[in-house]
């Protein structure tokens, strides 16, 4: 079985040329024109032959061809339908031993409720940079067979992924991430591969599944605790959260000194929290 052929700077032009595409900054359209970068991330994401693999703006298939070198099945999730209904007749022209194992799926994927094939077990993307962190957050939240994954999102959006509490930039990603995973930092990666160019440095987040906290409090109540904490992160949470009718001693049964601050909390903390205000 012959590998894919990959999308260099000469191929992505052609097709953009062939589809009269003006990349848009809302679609986060900035396609990757370096073999090596997408060859990265798949190694980065540790996926192999027994994986299913979700992609997300998958765009002229850059990614997506490194991704069935080794992938057992990928299914990609687009909302643009000219690169939507492009995308199968690329992978049949540059890995047509692999096409079998592919789909697309035309859809915005912050509403996407199902997707077709076999519970997936990875999510590899290059993440639309304005809406990356809603679509981490809602397909962790939709897909729970999902066992890990590796993104590329805009550099500051990588650090407050993986910040811990106590951090400058640790905040709202932060947390709710952590309620379904552990997040780490994987790397960064230049402008320079990518055409258009963006104005903002990438960096590559890493994930691990990991079971959500045990708690009879609806995820949804946990996540309006975080969102008021930060909203006014340099309130104290007693004054932070009064809106919400939290007490200082629903703090204080919560083991939480009233005059901190939601940056040094973390989910644990607020599911707690959750639990005292009942």
């Amino acid at each position: 079985m012959s590998a894919p052929r990959l999308l260099g700077p000469a191929e992505v032009r052609g097709l953009v040329a062939e589809l009269d595409l003006r990349p848009t900054k809302q679609r986060g359209q900035n396609f990757v024109i370096d073999p090596n970068t997408v060859r990265r991330i798949v190694r980065e994401s540790g996926v192999g032959p027994s994986d299913v693999v979700i992609e997300v703006g998958p765009g002229l298939g850059s990614l997506t061809l490194a991704l069935l070198e080794v992938a057992g099945r990928v299914t990609a999730i687009e909302v643009d339908p000219v690169l939507a209904e492009r995308l199968p007749r690329t992978i049949a022209e540059l890995a047509p031993d692999q096409a079998a194992a592919f789909e697309v799926v035309l859809a915005d994927a912050l509403r996407v409720e199902t997707l077709p094939g076999p519970p997936p077990t990875a999510l590899v993307a290059n993440l639309p940079y304005n809406v990356s962190v809603p679509v981490l957050l809602h397909l962790m939240s939709l897909l729970p067979s999902l066992e890990r994954g590796l993104v590329m999102v805009q550099a500051e959006v990588a650090d407050r992924l993986a910040a811990r509490p106590g951090s400058k930039v640790y905040g709202v990603p932060s947390v709710k991430a952590a309620w379904f995973a552990d997040v780490r930092r994987a790397g960064a990666v230049g402008r320079n591969v990518f055409w258009p160019a963006p104005n903002v440095d990438s960096g590559l987040v890493y994930w691990t599944h990991r079971e959500p906290p045990t708690t009879t409090v609806p995820r949804a109540r946990v996540f309006e605790l975080v969102d008021a904490a930060f909203a006014q992160r340099r309130k104290a949470l007693r004054g932070a959260l009064r809106g919400l009718g939290v007490t200082e001693e629903h703090l204080t049964a919560a083991g939480i000194d009233p005059l901190t601050r939601g940056e040094s909390l973390a989910i644990e903390d607020f599911v707690r929290l959750a639990e005292a205000i009942g």
